[in-house]
Parts: C-alpha cells; structure tokens; sequence
C-alpha cells in the first residue's frame, strides 16, 4: 500500500521528508482546524432541532444521541489540540473526531420513525464536512469511510427492512460521496505535496545560493584585502627603490672619506706634510660630507612622504582639510612611484575648497586611479599624462575630473570597470580589484558618486563627486 501511495505521489521515499510534510499538512493551522471542529460540533448538535420539527415525540433521545457525541466527544477533542504535548498526535484525533460521530449518526435513523429512509443526506453531510474542513490525509480518510459505511450497513440491519431500491439508491449515493471526496482529498494532498516539494526544492537552493554568496563575499574581501597588500607591496617597493640611491650614494661618500681620513691619518705621521696635500684632503672631505649630508636629507625626506602616504592611506578619521594642499601634498608624495611609470601629474585645484571627509579613502581612490592609469592607460610603457581638475559646483559638492590621454576604453567594456575581478590585463598579474575598491570607497566610505566616460584612442575621464561634509 505504501508503495502505491508513493507511486501515486500521495506519499514521500524520503522518511524525515514525510514527517516534515505530515507536521505542515496536518499541524500547520492548527487554530483555523479548530474553529471548524467547534463549527462542526454545534452543527452535528443543531441537527436536533429538525428532528423536533419533522418528530417532536422522540427528539428527547435524538438530542441524547446528538448531543452527548458533540459534548462528550467532539469538544473535548477540540480542546484536546490546544494542550502542545497533543499536537503531535493530531491527525489521530482528527480521525477519531470524525469516526465517532459518523459510526453514531446510523443510530439516530433507528429512533427516528422515518428509519433509514432519508439515511443518505444525513452521512453525505458528515463526508462533506470530514473532507472539506479537516486536513485529513488520502489513508485516515480512507479509514473514515470504511468504518462510517460498516457502521451504517450494521444499523441497517437492526432496523425495518427498506424496500430494495431505496436502499440501492442511499448506498450508490453515499459510495459516490465517499467516492467523490477521496478523489478529493487525493488531489489535494498531492497538489500540497507537490508545493511542498517545489517549497523544499527552493529553500535548499536558496541556502546553497545563500553559501555561495557568503563563500564570494568572504573570497572578495580576501583579494581586495590581497590587492591592498599587492598596493602596499608596490608602496614599499618604490621605497626602497627611491631611497636606497641617496643611501647609496651617502654610502660611498662616507666610504670614500674614511679612506681620505686614513691617509691624511697616514701622512701627518710623516716628517714632511705639504700644506697642498692637506688643503685638498680636506676639501674633499667637506665636499664627502656635504654630499653625505644632502643625499640623507633627501633619503630622509622621501621616508618622511612615503610614511605620510601610508599615515593617508590607513586613515579612517574624518578630518577637515584644503584639498588643494591637501592634494598638491598626495601628488608629491606619489610622483617618485608614479615617475617611474613615466606618468606626469598634474593638478588643476582652486584654493579655498575645504572638506570635512575621510582623506584615507580619498587618497585610496586618487592612488588607484592614478596607478590604473599608468598601467592602462599608457601599456606600453611610454607614459603620458594624468591630470586632476577640482571644480565646486554647489556650495555642498567637490567634483574631482581625473583624465588622461591614453589608449581609453572600448564602449562594450565601460559598463563593467568596476566590477569586481573585471580586467583587461589579467596576463600581467592584475585580478580587477582597484577601480572596484574605488567605487566602493567613494560610495560608501565618502557617501559620493562617481561615473566613468572613454573614447578609444582619445582617453578616459573618471569624475568624482563628493560631498564637502560627508
């Protein structure tokens, strides 16, 4: 039988699938149930009132009947699903709740003096109700409908015989009832198994969906944490590339001087020390140290712009700042790294433009633009130019037009700069991470706005609009 019903779709391979089913089926609206049992128990009741309209001597024991199954069963049944401990048990007692009084009702008609002439309508209302109002399954339903129909045949018997074709036509038309709600309820059971499955299907896809999104976010953070690190790498790169030549040259100064000093040290130990040898001596230690002394200032004035590049790009702080100083500052401090990517900044900023903004994330946008155009823009190395123009078109709005004249960009591709992991020079280590950082930044961190416009061959302009007070 469970085979068939699992052919027929009326019942899940999967066991747990099955309960989860039955639980949501069966127990899912248990306070709507209840108000059709309570409906069902005044109208199996209420029936009383027809009998003592139709046969006013015997309503005293159809009332009995009547209502002794309605209080002594059906409520207390009723009230019996509020108790949580007895929910899992409730389509026993929707079973049970509509067994009872079906087996009860033949009874009645062995009182009434009519008997079981006009038997048909009376169960056909009681199979109406089972199959419309409770949420019985395709198996307790059949359950309902072979016990009611024995129990009607058995009162049948004990009563005065009926003529043969009135007792054909009552049972051809409650069979047909019993017939008719089956397919019923069949066909709703399967149709809420199929919406469940769908339910089910949809929900294990939306966690997978769920988890993949969250394994690409975490992934996303990873290489854009990487592509810092990879900014930082080059940050520190063109460091060392820029101050290890003064270094450099302080060194072989120095070197060079101790040699001098030695062999001054070696001739005053002499007898003779001729005043033209020891004028020259020290010339060319004052010149050694004068080159010493320029070569560490210029080493120790790069330290100092590079340490204040990455003091502005770890700034998370708001801060109220010029951006005309402000920029004209970034722009030094960036130009040895960008020089030798032979890209010429320059700077176009009227004064008196005063923001209260993030200036970390303002330096992490310029530097990744900056940077993109000099590997972009210029790929073959020659370089060119990138100029920045501030124009203030409100009172409350900074607009920043970053352009260059470089190869720009095809028009099929705008749209997706910044995307996250979209490049065109993935063949040279890039991943597609910076103009996605700078998006990001500008919209959230700097609450702005900013929009990209190419031409191919002609260039690439970046506008950046910011809000003076972000």
């Amino acid at each position: 039988m469970l085979r068939l019903l699992t052919r027929l779709g009326l019942r899940f391979d999967d066991i747990v699938e099955e309960r989860r089913f039955v639980d949501q089926y069966v127990r899912g609206n248990i306070g709507w149930t209840q108000v059709a049992m309570l409906l069902g128990a005044f109208t199996y009741a209420g029936y009383a009132f027809w009998d003592w309209v139709l046969y006013p001597d015997v309503v005293a024991t159809t009332l009995a009947i009547r209502g002794g199954v309605a209080v002594l069963v059906l409520l207390p049944l009723t009230a019996l699903l509020s108790v949580p401990a007895m929910k899992p048990w409730a389509e026993t007692i929707f079973l049970v709740y509509c067994v009872v009084p079906g087996c009860v009702l033949p009874s009645v008609y062995l009182v009434l003096p009519s008997g079981f002439t006009y038997a048909a309508p009376g169960v056909m209302m009681v199979i109406l109700f089972v199959s419309t109002m409770l949420p019985l399954r395709i198996g307790p339903l059949a359950v309902f409908c072979l016990t009611t129909w024995i129990a009607l045949c058995i009162a049948e018997s004990l009563g005065p015989a009926l003529p043969p074709g009135l007792r054909f036509i009552n049972h051809s038309l409650v069979i047909n009832a019993y017939a008719l709600s089956l397919y019923a309820v069949a066909a709703r059971e399967f149709r809420a198994r199929q919406q469940f499955r769908t339910a089910q299907a949809l929900k294990r896809e939306k966690e997978r969906s769920e988890a993949s999104l969250r394994d690409l976010h975490a992934t996303q953070s990873q290489l854009v944490q990487a592509e810092k690190l990879a900014s930082l790498g080059q940050l520190v790169a063109g460091v060392a590339h820029e101050v290890s030549t003064p270094l450099g040259l302080a060194l072989t100064t120095s070197t060079t001087m101790e040699a001098d000093l030695r062999a001054m040290g070696e001739a005053l130990k002499g007898a003779a020390v001729r005043r033209s040898d020891l004028t020259r001596g020290i010339a060319r230690i004052e010149n050694g140290l004068r080159l010493t002394s320029e070569n560490l200032h210029r080493a120790s004035e790069m330290v100092h712009s590079f340490k204040q590049v990455a003091i502005h790009h770890a700034d998370e702080e708001r801060h109220t700042f010029e951006l005309g100083g402000w920029l004209s500052e970034l722009i030094a401090k960036l130009g040895p790294l960008l020089s030798r990517q032979g890209l010429i900044v320059e700077l176009d900023c009227p004064q008196g433009i005063v923001l209260s903004s993030y200036p970390g994330a303002l330096a992490q946008v310029i530097s990744n633009l900056a940077f993109n155009a000099a590997a972009h823009a210029y790929p073959d190395g020659r370089g060119g130019r990138f100029t920045m123009t501030v124009t203030q078109p409100d009172q409350a709005l900074a607009r920043i037009a970053c352009a260059d004249q470089g190869v720009g960009i095809r028009e099929d591709l705008q749209a997706r700069v910044f995307d996250p992991f979209f490049t065109t020079g993935r063949e040279r280590g890039n991943i597609g991470l910076g103009l996605h950082i700078a998006f990001n930044t500008v919209v959230s961190s700097l609450s702005g706005r900013i929009a990209l416009e190419s031409e191919p061959g002609r260039g690439t302009l970046v506008l950046i609009e910011i809000p003076v007070s972000s």
